[in-house]
């Protein structure tokens, strides 16, 4: 069966995204002569594939950097990711609220918290809610939203709908990159959106990242996180980096 019109229209972006660079989305509309809106239903496609990243109005190449998928992202750095993981889960008590990211080492650190009595759990990830489903002491909230395939995470307007009716004690973040700047880096804008609302909704703030994400912004959607907040990394983390860091008032963990 020959692939139809949209699947040949997203093909052809995500070369012209390879050649050309950025995309915008009226360039693309007229290019194809469809509604931008149906530009954007691609460009989603194409972002949950890992094919291309959004940027305002538009698409840019993943290049080199195509975003890994779970699976490659837990085999990853295992060890680095369980220490941190470790460290974390000694940061929630009994009692507490926090709210859960999707990603491989906030997956390791929903492990380590089934034992934990009297938590209120709250996640945009499917493998939290596997992890967690069966804890006795743990109840979940489940934000919900659009699942990006990659991740097995949800995002979008159902997610930061419910996001808007609760408050947490603590947030754990995944992130693809910490640049020397302060800032987060993902694989496009809506899960930037999302991780700036968890953040608003939450009294401390942890970014779980291995060391060798620090100074690496392999994507273009970035957030910048105004201090206080901490960085948990290990030891494979540039020591001047992690100065630099440091200088802008972020406080780093390292393991």
């Amino acid at each position: 069966m020959p692939p139809s019109a949209s699947a040949t229209r997203r093909a052809t972006i995500a070369d012209l995204a390879t050649t050309s660079g950025v995309m915008s989305v009226e360039a693309l509309s007229e290019r194809f002569d469809v509604t931008s809106s149906t530009i954007r239903r691609d460009l989603a496609r194409l972002v949950a594939e890992g094919r291309v990243a959004r940027t305002y109005g538009g698409a840019i190449p993943t290049g080199v950097h195509s975003e890994s998928t779970l699976p490659q992202r837990r085999g990853e750095a295992h060890a680095e990711k369980a220490a941190i993981a470790r460290w974390a889960a000694e940061q929630v008590d009994s009692g507490d609220t926090v709210l859960l990211d999707a990603g491989s080492t906030v997956a390791e650190l929903a492990d380590l918290l089934r034992p934990v009595d009297d938590l209120t759990v709250g996640t945009v990830s499917l493998s939290v809610v596997s992890a967690l489903s069966d804890a006795a002491g743990v109840t979940v909230e489940c934000l919900g939203g659009t699942l990006r395939p990659l991740s097995q995470g949800f995002y979008g307007p159902l997610a930061e709908a419910a996001l808007e009716r609760m408050t947490f004690d603590s947030v754990f973040l995944g992130t693809d990159g910490v640049s020397l700047e302060g800032e987060i880096c993902e694989a496009d804008l809506a899960q930037t959106r999302l991780k700036e609302m968890m953040i608003r909704r939450s009294e401390k703030v942890f970014v779980l990242a291995h060391g060798t994400k620090i100074g690496l912004t392999p994507f273009h959607a970035t957030l910048r996180l105004s201090p206080p907040w901490t960085l948990v990394t290990d030891s494979s983390a540039p020591a001047d980096k992690v100065d630099e860091l440091r200088s802008l008032g972020v406080s780093v963990v390292v393991i």
